[in-house]
């Protein structure tokens, strides 16, 4: 199996940045998408955004487009989310995953998961 360890969270203030970074060990990817979910207490995981880098795109969800960007380190196994202009709302915990099958904005669709890593905004 392929181990994602999630890192970068933090408390900011509305409007600062944050950068994740979700490193994969235990093996090279063998997919060609993978993505950012976040979770609030008492809320599901929602998808937050995805880069298929086999077709070199990238999805967001509504509420992040423009402020947030993936990308991935193909080299170091490794998929960033740079988040700017964060905002309270962001507040979650942030987890990335493999995609395997199915919608990309599906949890279900992902199969490996991180431990997550909490981002805080603050107003």
């Amino acid at each position: 199996q392929v181990r994602m360890v999630e890192s970068g969270g933090g408390l900011v203030q509305a409007g600062g940045s944050l950068r994740l970074s979700c490193a994969a060990s235990g093996r090279t990817f063998s997919t060609n998408t993978m993505g950012w979910f976040r979770q609030a207490p008492g809320k599901e995981r929602e998808f937050v955004a995805a880069i298929n880098w086999s077709v070199g795109r990238t999805y967001y969800t509504d509420s992040v487009k423009g402020r947030f960007t993936i990308s991935r380190d193909n080299a170091k196994n490794t998929v960033y989310l740079q988040m700017n202009s964060l905002q309270p709302e962001d507040t979650a915990v942030y987890y990335c995953a493999v995609h395997y099958s199915g919608t990309y904005f599906s949890r279900y669709a992902y199969n490996f998961w991180g431990q997550g890593t909490q981002v805080t905004v603050s107003s």
